[in-house]
């Protein structure tokens, strides 16, 4: 029997499996592509206006390291600054899912071996992954870029930018894939993925802001800006990602044929028979489960804010011109300088990354219940309450932890004094912690109401950082895009802290836990 026989049956089952997933995830992001598009042919009707936007983006190295650089010499690149990078890094966490959930989670689960026991080979289930992920990061990022020709733009444009996506995304199919092999289990996998798609944007982000532009040809999230939508067009980059994924997948092959089924390079101790004293607590045990995820995020945001504060202390030198000035502000808000503007953008997008931190540890309880872990748990005589409370704990304090530290990192290394920075940032960088929590008590509450709709909170983030990032651009309604909680705490650095909202939105966090509370204690535990 070859080693690829079922290949075709089980990426049709994968593609089964992800009926719901996948189609979800395109429309959003080919909604994002398009949406935006429309709304800066909208915005900027003359050409010269759209021009002016361009140079403004390509003269503040705050923008250039946030969003990446852009042609200021066409103006539909304009549609295109703030969608090109985060979006083909959202592409990049698509695949890291698809590949993770049908390499590494099946494998864990017990799936994998079931499969092997039919007519199904041993690189079957890799195979079926990374071609059932390439596929679909090619068809979301066509899609997109037809979405922006039919908004107006440029053909040749619009389909670079679809190679700029998918130059990225195609390449964390390689590294999901090697990641599956060294990792032994599914949270390691996309921890690794993760890691490397985010020390991936730092680098390119270094790279264009200093001299060391090389070091953008480092970066697979680079090599989408090195495409040069609505510029260059330099649509051959996407062979540079489809040859590195191919290499990746071929290593991640050969580590496949290496190692045992169900192991991972990386190897994994048993714990201590007897447990310490300080893990005989369902929060000592919530903590123990959730540390690692914890301090991997601190870290992100410790290095995000010395990064961020050093870039944004030389946003307002950049820019003389008084229209280019006028043209940032919209882009970003109005505050009282242009580095208070980037701060309470950057702000804004690092509370909603906190958000989702707090999620993830939130629906932590869903998978310990799934597996079976919480049912031995609550047989102890462990309450259910107190199960939820420990692993809202981690959730609600881990995420108010990373704003104190992006904040405390940006105080550091902005200038004016670490004083002074401190008590114009901190309140700033706190101010949006009910709005996270409104967010991971939706999770909580999902959860235990309706734990096969989990995804859902999900969903509901990326409502929110779609209306707070895109409403205005977008022109959505004041009353729709005020349903986000983020809108409502943002101030910019110095501003004033809106007291009433945070007032009411830690009502409604704390309504949302005792809610979930109450419906995890009336219905039956879930199992498989």
């Amino acid at each position: 029997m070859s080693t690829y026989a079922g290949t075709v049956a089980l990426a049709r089952l994968a593609l089964r499996r992800d009926r719901v997933l996948v189609p979800v995830t395109a429309v959003l992001l080919v909604a994002l592509a398009g949406g935006s598009a429309s709304a800066t042919v909208a915005l900027y009707p003359e050409p010269a206006a759209a021009l002016a936007a361009a140079r403004a983006v390509v003269a503040s190295p705050a923008v250039l390291a946030m969003y990446g650089p852009i042609d200021a010499t066409n103006p539909d690149s304009i549609a295109a600054f703030k969608t090109l990078t985060i979006g083909a890094m959202l592409v990049a966490a698509l695949a890291v899912t698809l590949v993770t959930r049908h390499t590494r989670a099946d494998e864990e689960a017990g799936r994998t071996e079931l499969l092997g026991a039919g007519a199904i080979g041993r690189r079957a289930p890799l195979t079926a992954a990374v071609l059932l992920a390439t596929a679909v990061v090619a068809a979301v990022s066509l899609a997109a870029g037809l979405s922006m020709a039919s908004a107006g733009l440029g053909l040749r444009g619009s389909l670079a930018f679809s190679a700029a996506w998918a130059t990225t995304g195609v390449a964390f199919v390689g590294v999901t894939a090697v990641a599956a092999q060294v990792a032994g289990t599914a949270r390691g996998c996309a921890g690794l993925a993760y890691a490397v798609l985010g020390g991936a944007y730092l680098v390119r982000a270094v790279g264009d802001t200093t001299p060391l532009h090389w070091l953008v040809w480092v970066s697979p999230v680079g090599w989408a800006q090195e495409v040069g939508a609505f510029g260059d067009d330099r649509v051959g980059v996407l062979l540079l990602g489809v040859t590195w994924s191919a290499a990746l997948v071929a290593v991640a092959v050969g580590l496949l044929e290496r190692r045992d089924l169900g192991a991972g390079l990386l190897p994994t101790r048993p714990g201590p028979v007897v447990a310490a004293a300080s893990l005989r607590t369902p929060l000592a045990l919530a903590w123990r489960l959730q540390r690692g995820l914890l301090l991997g995020w601190v870290v992100a945001y410790g290095v995000l804010g010395v990064v961020l504060g050093a870039v944004a202390g030389s946003a307002d030198s950049f820019v003389t011109d008084d229209s280019v000035r006028q043209v940032l502000e919209q882009l970003g808000g109005s505050a009282s300088s242009l580095a208070d503007v980037f701060v309470g953008v950057e702000l804004h997008l690092l509370a909603i990354g906190a958000a989702a931190y707090g999620l993830a540890a939130a629906l932590r309880l869903h998978s310990e219940e799934v597996e079976q872990h919480a049912e031995q748990l609550i047989a102890t005589g462990v309450t259910r309450r107190a199960l939820l409370v420990s692993h809202a704990t981690v959730s609600l304090g881990g995420s108010a932890l990373l704003l104190l530290v992006v904040g405390t990192g940006l105080a550091t290394t902005t200038s004016g004094g670490p004083g002074t920075a401190l008590s114009r940032l901190l309140p700033a960088a706190l101010a949006p912690v009910p709005a996270v929590w409104v967010s991971c008590g939706l999770a909580l509450l999902l959860y235990a109401a309706l734990p096969r709709a989990t995804v859902a909170a999900w969903a509901l983030l990326a409502v929110f950082l779609v209306l707070g990032e895109l409403g205005p651009l977008l022109r959505v309604p004041q009353p729709v895009i005020g349903l986000s909680p983020f809108v409502h705490v943002s101030p910019p650095p110095g501003g004033t802290v809106p007291t009433t909202p945070i007032g009411l939105l830690l009502l409604f966090a704390g309504g949302l836990c005792l809610a979930a509370d109450g419906a995890f204690r009336r219905r039956d535990l879930v199992n498989g």
